[in-house]
């Protein structure tokens, strides 16, 4: 099968977009179908690069100065267009519902190309970053929400990664007129698996090996909420001696390390950055329990790496996050922005190792069901679906 996976968000760029889109696309090419991708230039010109086993097409782009290394393409149609015409597609995927998945939905119309659409966002993941404008987050909410149903409607089948977050845009194949399905974004467990930390990464980092972490490995931008994280922490301090890793860049990082200097706990939190693949693959290994104080996820890739890495996990009770943290059993759900209800969850973990084993268990049990290979096939009993009518 020829498949075109448009994303106007991708690798380098970390997040669960780029993640979700770039995990599609190997595992599909792995599985022995023809991928190209088509996403934003790094450098601002077009060019295409192989990415081990499939192609990406670099579409003009510029810098978007509101979100973390993003780069946005104005007019990718004609660009798109010659793409499109020069690859022949069966079906395309977008995921997203930018300029480039625009330009891709009218040639894919022009055609007569089956068309997939899987929509990761929540207007918040922008408008939490753009303080200027949070007199008008509301309305810019709603007319975004609205955008989105109607961009993915005019496709032939829509998915989004929990049933949780389908409910939350209240869609269904009745509102639509079109088949809408929850599919996980999936994961690789032969890569994210219960298995022992290297030493190497303890040494790298200075992360003290005596004394329990807590984890959080993702975006550092506002709508993560990870600033709540570091005074729950605070809380854990007065009670308990552990660590704290921060993993990951963005917008945030500067005033969560001032933060943590204001609180005099800064010797006790690691912001190691940006790291390596195989650094973030290690980073879950190690902590003791992974926390996500986020109310705006559609899944959360990061929580179900942890997962399948054997923790138990801390999250607010919002959206898609009680499909992962199911509450008592892997993990303990907590009131967002109530840090001294998630600090005492945290607690409850650390100070009761039986209980943590059991939960880390539990987590490797509902983590088994995102296999990345049952994502796949899934989708190419979609794909069939679509072309065969």
């Amino acid at each position: 099968m020829k498949i075109l996976i448009s994303s106007d968000l991708y690798w380098p760029t970390v997040n669960g977009v780029s993640t979700a889109a770039r995990t599609l696309a190997q595992g599909l090419a792995g599985r022995g179908h023809e991928v190209l991708v088509i996403a934003p230039s790094q450098n601002g010109k077009k060019y295409k690069e192989v990415d081990g086993n499939y192609t990406i097409a670099r579409t003009a782009s510029t810098i978007f100065p509101f979100y973390q290394n993003f780069r946005i393409c104005l007019y990718p149609y004609r660009e798109v267009k010659k793409i499109i015409q020069d690859f022949h597609p069966d079906v395309v995927h977008m995921m997203g519902f930018l300029m480039i998945s625009q330009a891709v939905m009218k040639y894919s119309q022009k055609y007569d190309i089956p068309m997939v659409s899987t929509n990761h966002a929540m207007p918040e993941n922008l408008m939490d970053n753009l303080k200027r404008l949070a007199p008008l987050s509301r309305p810019i909410n709603y007319v975004m929400k609205e955008y989105i149903v109607r961009f993915h409607k005019k496709t032939d089948y829509f998915t989004m990664p929990t049933q949780s977050a389908l409910d939350i845009f209240k869609l269904s194949t009745r509102k639509l007129k079109i088949p809408v399905e929850a599919v996980s974004n999936g994961i690789d467990l032969s890569r994210f698996n219960p298995t022992p930390p290297p030493q190497s990464i303890f040494n790298k980092y200075k992360i003290p090996t005596d004394k329990p972490i807590v984890s959080y490995i993702g975006r550092v931008d506002a709508e993560k909420h990870i600033a709540v994280l570091i005074d729950a922490f605070n809380r854990v301090l007065k009670k308990h001696d552990a660590h704290m890793i921060i993993v990951g860049k963005g917008t945030e990082t500067a005033n969560l390390q001032q933060q943590a200097r204001d609180l005099n706990i800064y010797d006790k939190i690691t912001f190691p950055g940006c790291v390596s693949e195989q650094e973030i693959v290690d980073f879950h290994k190690l902590g003791n329990v992974f926390c996500m104080a986020s109310p705006v996820e559609l899944q959360s890739i990061v929580m179900l790496e942890a997962m399948a890495s054997g923790k138990p996990v801390v999250a607010v009770d919002a959206g898609p996050l009680k499909e992962l943290c199911q509450d008592g059993r892997n993990g303990i759900l907590c009131e967002t922005d109530n840090d001294k209800e998630i600090s005492e969850a945290i607690l409850r973990i650390i100070d009761d190792p039986v209980m943590a084993k059991k939960m880390g268990e539990e987590s490797i049990k509902i983590a088994a069901t995102h296999d990345i290979q049952k994502t796949l096939e899934r989708y190419e009993q979609i794909y069939t679906q679509v072309i065969n009518k």
